[in-house]
């Protein structure tokens, strides 16, 4: 299972006056998350499904970086490496070890505690900037698919990476698969970045996947994004579309923050609605790229 966000976001509305995204919780799927200055104890509870440990840690930076992205307040760079939606608070689960992998196992177990703890913590949003890409695991009957699709069923609203195996067609990665969840790709691929350890370009997901879905949904920026990292303070630039994923979470909880009746199902089409047509192809676009400026309109 693979992994792949900046804060100064593009189209976030930098500067300008906007919903704090307060009281939103977003629970992400990840490699965990360090106590990062900019999240301000705004960590408001942390699950590891990994080594059960119950204090906060990410022995890999993906997580951390992640987090940063939905969350973080630039409070360590005076304001300015700040994430979409720096008053939400997070749910950190730990399904991913410090080689970034993990079992399907881990990340099930990791979304059915969200779903025990979505009314104590107001989850709304699970960020999955997790993706597989091995043959059993492609199919929409594949346990990922079905864990992804059972919380979708129980009014989450589901955001998740298309994963870096691009540019061919069917290369989205599992669960992004899922015909119900809201799958991510990369708008700026194009540019040539170093994602995991890898020097690549034109590398987010495309689709339709094998059950002939149009995938992905949506597209927002992934490349050179600088977030929190596993350091007291400290920053890193991580690239991909597990970076571009954790933008469109933190769009959406500014969204439910000013529309706290939305259902996921709203917010998707709502999201469709509002995406900015880029004249590529449909199979790497999806519907367009995030604009967070009309979204919030």
């Amino acid at each position: 299972m693979g992994q792949t966000p900046s804060a100064h976001f593009p189209g976030s509305g930098s500067g300008s006056a906007r919903p704090s995204g307060r009281g939103i919780g977003v629970a992400v799927l990840d490699t965990g998350c360090f106590p990062h200055e900019d999240y301000k104890g705004r960590i408001a509870a942390f699950f590891d499904m990994v080594r059960r440990r119950r204090i906060p840690y990410d022995d890999n930076g993906h997580g951390t970086h992640v987090c940063g992205i939905i969350g973080g307040d630039g409070s360590a760079s005076g304001g300015r490496f700040c994430g979409v939606a720096p008053g939400c608070h997070l749910i950190p689960v730990k399904v991913l070890d410090k080689r970034g992998g993990g079992y399907v196992s881990d990340v099930l177990s990791g979304l059915h505690t969200v779903l025990q703890q979505r009314d104590h913590y107001n989850i709304r949003i699970v960020n999955v900037s997790v993706g597989s890409f091995s043959g059993r695991n492609m199919s929409e009957n594949s346990a990922l698919v079905r864990g992804v699709e059972e919380i979708w069923d129980a009014g989450f609203v589901v955001v998740v990476a298309a994963g870096n195996m691009g540019p061919g067609s069917g290369t989205i990665t599992t669960p992004g698969i899922s015909r119900k969840v809201i799958t991510v790709g990369c708008s700026d691929d194009d540019k040539e970045v170093n994602v995991m350890g890898n020097r690549m370009s034109d590398y987010s997901g495309r689709g339709p996947t094998r059950s002939c879905i149009c995938k992905p949904d949506i597209v927002a920026p992934g490349a050179a994004i600088t977030s929190c990292s596993n350091q007291p303070g400290g920053y890193a630039v991580k690239s991909g579309t597990s970076m571009a994923t954790p933008y469109v979470s933190g769009a959406i909880a500014l969204l439910l923050e000013q529309h706290p009746e939305m259902s996921n199902r709203d917010v998707k089409l709502f999201l469709r609605e509002r995406a900015v047509d880029l004249g590529l192809p449909r199979n790497q676009q999806g519907w367009g790229l995030l604009d967070i400026p009309s979204l919030l309109k």
